[in-house]
Formats: structure tokens, C-alpha cells, sequence
């Protein structure tokens, strides 16, 4: 009996913070999507088609802004999510930004891909800095894909779902505000589903795992 009182006080504590820091998550967040998007049209306006000088500054960008949380290293690697397969690419960096309550990463694939969304505890923003996204939203009377041309930003609120198709090269900014730890169990799930690629599940959980505590440290959640 005192065990099941004692799990249920920490059963409610816990809730009541999730609650509490749930309804102040606005407060944690240092980066916004208008200015993302902003930035990533100005982006192509300047370099067009020229993807590498286009994510080139928007990290640059970042970097002058919050050099604290945008990290340089070059690293990219393939992510199975959703039946899609892309490669999660930046010439020079692979997760621009990954924390708690925030991630910002180049997203895409130069060969196409297509898959299910997911339902997330983020609301995702999808900009596109190359080529053309699809989505369709299943729905009464919903019969047309929603088109997400180059320099467009495809916003997904918390909790939606959709599929997706990216047809040949195509690759955009995401950026994902809300809970990101739950998030990663849906890019995992391919792993132990289909492809079986654990050193890849790997490469992905050290460096979110990285970024995540070097920005707790910084006082970033």
C-alpha cells in the first residue's frame, strides 16, 4: 500500500511539472520560424539552386546569432523514419541545433524519398531550400496534394499527421519546436523494423545525445 501511495505522489508530481513546464515552453525556445524562414528565402535568393552556398549561410547565419547552440561540425548520415529514407545533409554540418525543446536540421534526399510523417510532440516546419515537397492531409473531400514549392515553408502543428513525397533532389530546413526526445523513437523504429542499420542508429543517438547535454549545459533546455 505505501508503494502504490508513494508511486502515486510521483506520478503526480511528475505530471504537474510536465503541465507546468509544457505551458511555458515558449519560454525556452531561442529560435523562431519566421526568421527561419526568412533567412533560408534570402538564402536562395542569393545562391538559387546552388544548395551547398545556400545552407552554407544560413548556418553561417546561425552561427553569428547564437554561436553558443549552432554547432560546425560536418557530419551527415542517413535517417530511416516513417518508410522514407533521406539523408539528413549539410555540406558543412549535419544537426544544426538539437536540445529539448528544440531542433534544426537540412533534411532531404538527392535521389527522392516518400514515407508517413509521424505524429510528433513538435510542431515541425519544413522549409524548402531545394526542389518540391508533396503532402496530403486525409480528410473529407480532400482529394489534392498540398504543394511546398522551393523558398516555401510547410508548417505541421503538434499532434498531425501526413504522408509526404519528395520527389527527386530535394532538400529543406527543419526546424522542430516543442519535445524532441519523444521524437526520436519514431526515427528509431525503422531500425529494428527494416533496415537493421545500427551503426547508423548509433552515429544518431551520440550526436543528438551530444548536442542535447552540451546546450543543458549552456542553460538551454
Amino acid at each position: 500500500m505505501r508503494t502504490l501511495t508513494t508511486l502515486g505522489l510521483l506520478i503526480a508530481a511528475f505530471s504537474s511539472l510536465f503541465y507546468f513546464l509544457d505551458s511555458h515552453l515558449e519560454k525556452f525556445y531561442i529560435f523562431e520560424p519566421a526568421h527561419l524562414h526568412a533567412l533560408s528565402k534570402k538564402a536562395i535568393a542569393l545562391y538559387g539552386n546552388d544548395t551547398t552556398a545556400v545552407v552554407n549561410h544560413i548556418v553561417s547565419d546561425l552561427h553569428a546569432n547564437y554561436p553558443a547552440h549552432v554547432n560546425l561540425d560536418e557530419e551527415w548520415m542517413f535517417n530511416n523514419a516513417g518508410g522514407a529514407m533521406g539523408a539528413r545533409y549539410n555540406n558543412r554540418l549535419y544537426i544544426i541545433h538539437a536540445s529539448v525543446t528544440e531542433y534544426v536540421i537540412i533534411f532531404g534526399s538527392a535521389v527522392g524519398t516518400e514515407g508517413h510523417s509521424g505524429r510528433h510532440t513538435a510542431d515541425d516546419y519544413f522549409i524548402i531550400l531545394k526542389g518540391t515537397e508533396l503532402a496530403y492531409k486525409p480528410g473529407p473531400g480532400s482529394y489534392q496534394p498540398e504543394v511546398y514549392p522551393q523558398g516555401s515553408m510547410h508548417h505541421m502543428k503538434r499532434g498531425e499527421v501526413k504522408q509526404y513525397k519528395m520527389d527527386e533532389a530535394c532538400f529543406a530546413l527543419e526546424y522542430a519546436r516543442g519535445w524532441i526526445p519523444p521524437m526520436l523513437f519514431f526515427g528509431y523504429a525503422d531500425t529494428f523494423t527494416s533496415t537493421l542499420d545500427f551503426s547508423t542508429l548509433w552515429r544518431t543517438t551520440y550526436v543528438t545525445g551530444r548536442e542535447m547535454l552540451g546546450n543543458l549545459a549552456n542553460m538551454k533546455l
